[in-house]
């Protein structure tokens, strides 16, 4: 079963190639479906939202805390 993978994989060669790197950088990039204008506007704006939601609430705890703090001690 060795063989078969030995086989299969592309022989390389030792060290770093700057060429091959920007070659295989290019057909990976090649394979991205990019999100259209639309997609990309969506999906920011609920990351954004959600963000500003998580840091209210994270705000809001935190103040309650303090609240609290300052009247037990």
């Amino acid at each position: 079963m060795a063989k078969k993978n030995e086989a299969e994989m592309p022989e390389t060669t030792n060290g770093f190639s700057l060429l091959n790197f920007f070659q295989g950088t290019r057909e990976e990039l090649e394979k991205v479906v990019w999100p259209s204008r639309k997609q990309l506007v969506s999906e920011s704006a609920a990351v954004l939202l959600m963000v500003t939601l998580s840091a209210s609430l994270i705000y809001l705890v935190d103040g309650f805390f303090t609240w609290a703090a300052k009247q037990v001690f």
